[in-house]
């Protein structure tokens, strides 16, 4: 299978610029990163792509058995970054992709020039032995999946709305929500899975390219205490607090996170 229409890729911007890659979230698009994409364009070669099972990706390339661990998300990425051919990208991973470019480095060091891990998590289960805050306990996730799959759409008509924050810009909300109920129930049930039950904590530390954490001031989803972790178990990384609430800073904060992407990979090259 091509893996460009596989994953519905689109490179624009500087030709010959340095490479920014953007991988967008659970239940959300590629369209995700549009306020931002104007910005990065002036500056970089900007690649972005679907994951399988979302937006316009090619939804019979999907199996239960590939997607049902972050591992089959990352093999795509490899796969694109090598079919590409761009050289070393600087990979923005927003929320759960920020494991997957985590995973992706460690792998293979080469093929990154430096990570951006917007709004990241490596594990959402608080560990209390361990002294570490995810944001939800146990039984919060399992009772966030169980109404996730008695009614998905249910589901995404009320978590959307607490994942996005800014409640006084409903229209975020909305816009989520509505990216939410365009993927398959099925394919949204195993990514959720994913999405909330996987824990990277134990790879952060092979990380071995130029990484900044750029964490939202307030996010229901993935605490600041989170993006703190995060920062002193990759060895050089660099932490940033955003201004932007809410879990989607991209759409809630364009501009500060347009500049954030942009003056660190600008400094990779």
């Amino acid at each position: 299978m091509d893996v460009r229409s596989r994953n519905h890729v689109k490179v624009s911007g500087r030709a010959g610029g340095p490479v920014v890659m953007l991988a967008h979230g659970f239940g959300c698009d590629q369209n995700m990163w549009r306020l931002v994409v104007p910005e990065l364009e002036r500056h970089f070669t900007v690649v972005l792509f679907d994951h399988v099972g979302a937006g316009n990706s090619d939804l019979s390339a999907w199996s239960r058995e590939r997607y049902s661990h972050l591992d089959g998300y990352v093999d795509d990425l490899l796969e694109l970054c090598r079919e590409l051919a761009l050289g070393p990208v600087v990979f923005v991973g927003h929320s759960v992709s920020a494991m997957m470019g985590v995973l992706a480095a460690a792998r293979e060091p080469e093929a990154f020039a430096g990570l951006v891990l917007l709004a990241p998590s490596p594990c959402f289960v608080d560990d209390p032995d361990a002294g570490y805050r995810g944001g939800f306990s146990a039984e919060e996730i399992d009772e966030l999946l169980e109404s996730l799959d008695a009614n998905y759409l249910g589901w995404s008509g009320a978590m959307a709305p607490v994942i996005m924050g800014n409640p006084d810009r409903p229209e975020l909300g909305d816009e989520l929500t509505s990216s939410f109920c365009r993927t398959d129930p099925e394919i949204a049930r195993v990514f959720a899975r994913v999405t909330f039950l996987s824990d990277n904590r134990a790879d952060l530390a092979k990380v071995a390219v130029p990484t900044l954490v750029a964490q939202c001031s307030s996010d229901a989803i993935a605490p600041r205490e989170v993006g703190v972790f995060i920062h002193t178990q990759i060895p050089g990384s660099r932490l940033v607090t955003l201004h932007a609430t809410g879990h989607c800073p991209q759409l809630a904060a364009p501009e500060e996170t347009a500049a954030a992407i942009v003056a660190f990979a600008g400094a990779t090259r």
